[in-house]
Order: C-alpha cells, then structure tokens, then sequence
C-alpha cells in the first residue's frame, strides 16, 4: 500500500504543470481530449512500470540502485530545464494528431521516470503502476478541469524545485554506490 500512496503522490507532484497537462489545459472542453489524455495517461504509466518491472531483476545488487537513481535523475533534468511550448496561434483539432503529441510527451515526462523507477526498487511494481495511473488521470483530469485558468498558474519554479528535490534524492541514492565501487 505504501508503493500505491508514494507513486501516486510523486506522480501528483512530478505532474504539476507538465507539458501534458497544459496541453490539456489549452484544449480543454471536449469530452473526447479528455478521454485520449486518459488513455494515453494509463498507457504510458503501465509502460514505464513495465519497463521497471522487466529490466531490474536482469541487475543485481547495488547496481539497481544506480538504475533507480539514474531513472529519477532523468526525471530531476525534466523537470528542471523542460518547459510547456508556446502556445500553437492555431492548434490542431485531431485527436489523432492529440495522441501522438501526448504520448510522446509521456513518455518522456518525469511522471513516467518516475514510475519507472518506484516499479524498479518495488517488490510489488504493479501496485506502484496503479498508485502512478492514478496519479497520472488526476494531473491529465486537473489541467482540462482548469482550461485557461491552469495555464496562467506560475507552475515553473515549484517544477524546479521539485526537480532539485528529486536530484538531491538522486545523489542521495547514488552516492553510497558509487562510493564504494571507486574506494574498492
């Protein structure tokens, strides 16, 4: 239960003005954008619990941790230095089109590296995976609920710092690793 409640609540927090989640701000008002963003928001994170689930138990010992940490590394450099795009002066009505942008920006979010991490360091992955889909439907179902007014929200700096929060957790978890494979 406590893997559901972490990956849940680091999936709220690495979520909070993600690019998918103003995307879905800016395209907010038809049933149809939410339930892609759903969708795509469910796929993603069953496939980067997936991932986690399948390539840390080929890695023994320290060196998962080293996985972990470098999976939550990327999401710190997320969500430091990448930023929701301009605004599209005309932006495209296909749900085709929708889907594809959204799933390549999940995949690639730090909620998603996130998820991948908390599966790899789990005994139960898909407990994680549940608490992470949820978390993930909450941030997609947030921003189309906020529309306009979640876009104007000053988002940028709590990424930030959530992301030096999360890279301090990285050195924290790599340090003692590293530390002992360069003594030796």
């Amino acid at each position: 239960m406590a893997g559901f409640l972490f990956a849940m609540l680091a999936v709220l927090a690495a979520g909070l003005g993600a690019r998918d989640q103003v995307l879905m701000a800016r395209l907010a008002g038809r049933g149809s954008v939410l339930a892609i963003g759903l969708v795509c928001a469910a796929l993603t994170t069953a496939a980067a619990g997936w991932a986690g689930h399948t390539i840390a138990p080929q890695i023994n010992g320290p060196t998962r941790s080293i996985l972990v940490a470098m999976a939550l590394g990327f999401a710190a450099v997320e969500l430091i230095f990448v930023r929701p795009g301009r605004k599209p002066l005309e932006p495209t009505q296909s749900l085709g089109a929708l889907t594809v942008v959204l799933l390549a920006q999940q995949l690639t979010d730090a909620a998603r590296f996130t998820v991948f991490a908390i599966a790899a360091a789990s005994p139960v992955p898909w407990v994680a995976v549940a608490g992470g889909a949820i978390g993930s439907a909450a941030t997609v179902l947030a921003g189309w609920l906020g529309g306009r007014d979640w876009e104007a929200q000053p988002l940028g700096r709590i990424r930030r710092g959530l992301g030096i929060a999360l890279l301090l957790v990285t050195i924290y978890l790599a340090y003692p690793v590293l530390a002992a494979r360069f003594a030796a």
